[in-house]
């Protein structure tokens, strides 16, 4: 049981760094305006159309957002 432990906080330290990494391209993309040399991607298009697909998805696309919410919030 130890070694779950162990790789479920490593996964979820992972998921902080990636969130972390995530806004800090978000914040990036805001001041620098969409060409961000280093980042490479439209963060903020991907993020955009991440949720509006989601949004299209009615119902089930409700459900999907609100088990990655409980997934990114759970401590």
């Amino acid at each position: 049981m130890q070694i779950i432990d162990t790789i479920i906080s490593f996964l979820k330290k992972v998921t902080e760094l990636g969130i972390a990494l995530l806004a800090l391209a978000v914040v990036l993309q805001i001041v620098f305006g969409t060409p961000v040399a280093f980042i490479g991607v439209d963060v903020i298009g991907n993020v955009t159309s991440i949720i509006s697909g989601l949004g299209e998805n009615g119902l089930v696309g409700l459900i999907a957002a609100a088990v990655l919410y409980a997934v990114v919030t759970r401590r």
